[in-house]
């Protein structure tokens, strides 16, 4: 179950991506969204990571959110998704760094992928998901 809710999240990441990447011919680029962490956080030995950039790969990101099923879950136009367990994606429009927090670490019905996707897998479907609903 809890795979299957990740993969969820992953397809609805995707899809967000597809939505914010459609459309412009003259721009071939893959997008990339880069957030920072807003402050100084503690890792998981208790050490403090800097203030760096995160960067995320929309178009990875697209794909990372269809194989890991987060279309199961959520509905997100840009992913061609249209699931009613958790929350619609198009209509929160959540952002890069909440994704990436409920991604990592879930939140009710959420499981946490902090074990079945890297960091950089959730930065990915991060920047997918949120490029998708800013528009």
């Amino acid at each position: 179950m809890r795979f299957l809710a990740a993969c969820a999240l992953v397809v609805v990441a995707l899809a967000l991506v597809a939505a914010g990447c459609g459309g412009d011919d003259e721009d071939t680029a893959t997008p990339t969204v880069t957030e920072t962490t807003g402050g100084t956080e503690t890792d998981e030995d208790g050490g403090a990571t800097t203030d760096e950039p995160v960067e995320g790969d929309v178009a990875n990101g697209e794909e990372v959110f269809a194989t890991a099923g987060c279309g199961g879950c959520h509905t997100l136009s840009a992913a061609g998704t249209n699931g009613s367990v958790g929350p619609d994606l198009d209509d929160a429009s959540p952002s890069y760094d909440k994704v990436v927090e409920r991604v990592t670490n879930g939140q009710g019905a959420m499981p946490s992928f902090k074990d079945d996707l890297s960091a950089q897998e959730i930065n990915d479907v991060a920047a997918f998901v949120s490029s998708s609903v800013d528009d």
